[in-house]
């Protein structure tokens, strides 16, 4: 079992208006929970954490990602970005999420324990990303 550091940051939020949602903020999700909720209107959203890997007997080489921040099934693991609604004083109502996809991860990265990836947080209609995240739109390194 190794420890990765994982380093999310993302830039162009939609803001904290879009459509018809309100007081717009986005955090990385931890089990149920957001984490570290950003305004939309940040210049920029970063969260930092670490990941558990093990190697499994699948064969040669092959891991699996284990931690309070990990979310999906063995082989399909993944990380939620979670948009909400948090007006002042108020909790975080979740109205959608984008899938940050952990085997799309680069080996090196991994073996060398310290893993960034940078997306934009906009989508093409300017409303919050949300979907699976794959690269190009997700740059890991």
């Amino acid at each position: 079992m190794a420890e990765l550091f994982v380093r999310i940051v993302g830039n162009d939020l939609p803001g904290r208006e879009c459509g018809e949602y309100r007081d717009v903020h986005v955090a990385v999700q931890r089990g149920r929970e957001p984490e570290g909720a950003v305004p939309g209107d940040a210049p920029e959203a970063v969260w930092e954490f670490t990941v558990r890997t093990v190697d499994t007997p699948d064969g040669p080489g092959a891991r699996d990602f284990r931690g309070p921040h990990v979310q999906g099934r063995r082989g399909a693991r993944f990380l939620y970005l979670t948009w909400g609604e948090q007006p002042a004083g108020a909790e975080f109502t979740m109205f959608r999420r984008a899938k940050l996809f952990l085997d799309d991860l680069p080996e090196q990265a991994v073996a060398g324990g310290k893993v960034e990836g940078r997306l934009g947080l906009t989508d093409a209609h300017g409303l919050p990303l949300c979907a699976a995240v794959r690269p190009p739109r997700i740059h890991w390194s």
